[in-house]
């Protein structure tokens, strides 16, 4: 028998739903504001192996992460939302040197577009009685992730994305912890079976095992988040890629069928999606805060993309590049000209190069 207490839970629950759908969130799911202490135990392993890499930020808030009191002790439950991001970019045109972006970045920041929108959600919330309403986008302690799955929003694929059915992995999670009493969603399950096609075709092998990745060889954290100098094995295997990766997540099959873009703030565009290289080496701040200001690449910096675009334009192996190139063996950031260097001396574009490391 549903008594009264749940039948309010139920319907406020339902009414937020709506309110979500309503701002422009494709996913949302609801769930307790309890520990997740399986997650809390694989973090710290996953942390004390290093797999986390220059992302000390993890270490710090791991006592936290695992449990939503935590962060917010008056929390009673978990607002998950997501929203789809796949859109479709044009050919760019043939003959020039380009470079891939992965698509999350092609358009708005996402922080931005969903947190507009959660704070509507939140302001909701607090017309609802709501005493407490505090929202993140990537940028808070808690394992989002592990959320989603017990939220019903999806479950976790082989490369540690989480798999929704309607989107696949191409979704953007956010969370919202409240006071108020909800019903509860029922957690995702789901089954990649025996494909293994995530850990064969990424280039690093950085998913060691099934839901096992090591950071530290991943071609997102090399050109996103880690700062400084690129192992030399690995600059070979990263490609044309400058920011980010989309291989584990194309190769999918819940991936192969793409939904319709949904949101304009997503749409790619042409300058960011398939940038042209050459400019891109000795872009100056200037240019690259006005370039990509509101979006994603404005985190990897001005320095950290041109050490990208230097290893691209080496992997590109084509002779157009090697005037740029050999004009950043002279640039004043160590990081750019050491990796200019690298694909300078001895390599096919035939130059000498100074020391580097």
């Amino acid at each position: 028998m549903v008594t009264a207490l749940e039948e309010s839970r139920t319907t406020l629950a339902a009414h937020i739903k709506e309110r979500a759908r309503s701002l422009g969130f494709d996913l949302v799911g609801i769930t307790s504001a309890d520990p997740l202490p399986d997650h809390g135990e694989h973090l710290a392993d996953w942390l004390s192996r290093g797999f986390h890499g220059q992302m000390a930020y993890m270490a710090r808030k791991a006592q936290k992460a695992a449990d939503p009191r935590a962060v917010v002790p008056e929390a009673q439950s978990v607002i998950v939302v997501g929203m789809y991001y796949r859109a479709r970019e044009e050919e760019p045109p043939q003959g020039t040197l380009r470079g891939q972006v992965s698509c999350y970045a092609w358009g708005e920041d996402y922080h931005l577009v969903m947190g507009r929108r959660l704070e509507a959600l939140a302001a909701y919330l607090k017309e609802k009685g709501a005493k407490t309403a505090r929202w993140y986008v990537d940028t808070g302690p808690l394992l989002d992730r592990a959320l989603a799955q017990r939220a019903g929003i999806g479950w976790f694929g082989k490369n540690t994305t989480i798999i929704s059915r309607p989107y696949g992995s191409w979704i953007f999670l956010g969370l919202l912890l409240t006071d108020l009493e909800l019903s509860c969603d029922e957690p995702a399950f789901g089954d990649c079976g025996l494909c293994a096609l995530c850990m064969e075709q990424c280039p690093t092998g950085a998913i060691l095992a099934p839901y096992l990745l090591d950071a530290r060889r991943c071609i997102s954290y090399l050109t996103i988040e880690h700062r400084g100098w690129i192992p030399r094995d690995l600059r070979p295997l990263i490609g044309n890629m400058i920011f980010g990766c989309d291989i584990c997540q194309e190769v999918c099959p819940w991936n192969r069928t793409h939904a319709p873009t949904l949101h304009p703030e997503f749409q790619p565009r042409p300058e960011v999606a398939t940038p042209e290289l050459l400019p891109l080496l000795h872009i100056t701040e200037e240019e690259f805060q006005v370039r990509f200001r509101g979006t994603a690449i404005k985190r990897t910096k001005r320095s950290g993309l041109r050490r990208n675009v230097a290893v691209a334009l080496g992997n590109l192996r084509d002779p157009q590049a090697v005037p740029a190139l050999v004009r950043a063996l002279s640039d004043p950031d160590p990081i750019v000209r050491g990796h200019a260097a690298f694909w300078t001396n001895p390599c096919p574009l035939g130059r000498r190069a100074v020391h580097h490391q």
